[in-house]
């Protein structure tokens, strides 16, 4: 909506919300919907009704989405169980399906219970220029820069070490050490070792939270002035996220790929593409970043030599040395309902079973959603 009508409606819009006020408004940036698009929010009184138009603060989007990707995946459910008897004919894709609900298996990345496992605070600078993302390299450095950090920055960064290996001790001694560049123990002491301590589970109601991952990152809470928080590939400016990849000293074509994603709007697509190019990973690697700490994790492997894409790098240079297309029978089980040389059934053609790959929604974000939205409910 234009400024002239926000203002115009002040009042009512910072009367809506939870910890709301006439500041927040004026930097919210407001949606007029139909009301019926947002009924969850307005159920809870959190967005301002009037003649059938609900006015949504940016930051309330998400429930938008959701409510969207519901509706499309149980109508698509349905055309699924519809299409069931004419897909029993094909081989390929009746396997795909009764697996589809077991082919991701992901890591809510707490900290970690192995003791070799453990991170201490003298590991975070070299760890930060070898196997950080960059949301996680840039807090790392302002911390350093500043010894000081906003709220949204200690939750994101904070999490991200926990989920690291950071035990809780390790962690109070760390931030302490930064924090007290700038202020006297005991302001310290009342003002953030609560929090820290919050986020292990060891106050308030002793919820164990866990690491944020890319979608969170990227739909919930975006930076304002003097944050340094949030996911640089979505929320900093051009010239200054250009500065950062040439920093990281890789190559121009790199750099150029990260940016073309950027611009198109695929921030984890450019994450990945940046990991491969700070890990010198062959062009057809596969990889897709879903959490910092899978980041993290995946990088670490790489530099320890244990990771699955190296065995994907040395395969793609074998194929090319013998200029041979692998054949459908030696992909791994997961792929060759689509790519084997069976015939489709005489009522499907090739066209329908092909996916853009811009359209396809990762199953991991698929069950992001379900725990964003299980902790909401929590919450509430």
């Amino acid at each position: 909506i234009p400024d002239e009508e926000k203002q115009a409606l002040i009042l009512p819009l910072s009367a809506c919300g939870f910890n709301n006020s006439q500041a927040v408004v004026e930097e919210q940036t407001y949606f007029k919907v139909p009301f019926t698009e947002a009924l969850d929010l307005v159920r809870s009184r959190r967005v301002y009704l009037t003649k059938g138009s609900a006015y949504v603060p940016r930051s309330e989007l998400v429930s938008l989405v959701l409510a969207k990707f519901r509706a499309r995946l149980s109508h698509s459910l349905s055309v699924t169980v519809r299409a069931l008897p004419q897909l029993e004919e094909d081989n390929r894709l009746i396997p795909l399906l009764t697996r589809l609900s077991r082919q991701y298996e992901s890591s809510d990345y707490s900290l970690k219970k192995d003791d070799t496992a453990r991170i201490s605070p003298q590991q975070l600078d070299q760890l930060s220029r070898t196997s950080y993302p960059l949301c996680m390299r840039q807090l790392h450095r302002t911390l350093r820069d500043t010894h000081h950090m906003k709220h949204f920055g200690r939750m994101q960064y904070g999490l991200f070490i926990k989920g690291i290996g950071v035990t809780l001790e390790d962690a109070l001694k760390f931030w302490k050490s930064e924090f007290m560049k700038n202020m006297d123990g005991d302001k310290f002491e009342k003002s953030y070792s609560y929090g820290i301590r919050h986020n292990y589970g060891k106050e308030g109601k002793r919820t164990n939270y866990t690491p944020y991952s890319c979608v969170k990152i990227i739909t919930t809470n975006p930076p304002g002035t003097g944050d340094y928080h949030g996911c640089p590939f979505k929320h900093t400016d051009s010239g200054l996220l250009l500065q950062q990849l040439q920093a990281l000293r890789i190559t121009p074509q790199s750099i150029n790929e990260v940016m073309l994603k950027v611009n198109q709007g695929h921030p984890q697509i450019a994450c990945s593409l940046m990991f491969r190019a700070t890990h010198n990973l062959q062009e057809d690697v596969e990889l897709s970043i879903h959490h910092p700490n899978h980041y993290f994790d995946e990088s670490q492997r790489v530099i320890a030599g244990s990771s699955s894409l190296l065995n994907q790098s040395h395969t793609a240079t074998s194929s090319q040395m013998t200029a041979t297309q692998m054949s459908s029978t030696q992909l791994s089980q997961s792929q060759a309902p689509i790519q084997s040389s069976s015939q489709p059934g005489p009522s499907m053609n090739d066209d329908d079973l092909m996916m853009d790959e811009s359209e396809f929604i990762p199953l991991a974000e698929i069950e992001e959603i379900e725990r964003s939205i299980a902790a909401q409910m929590e919450e509430e």
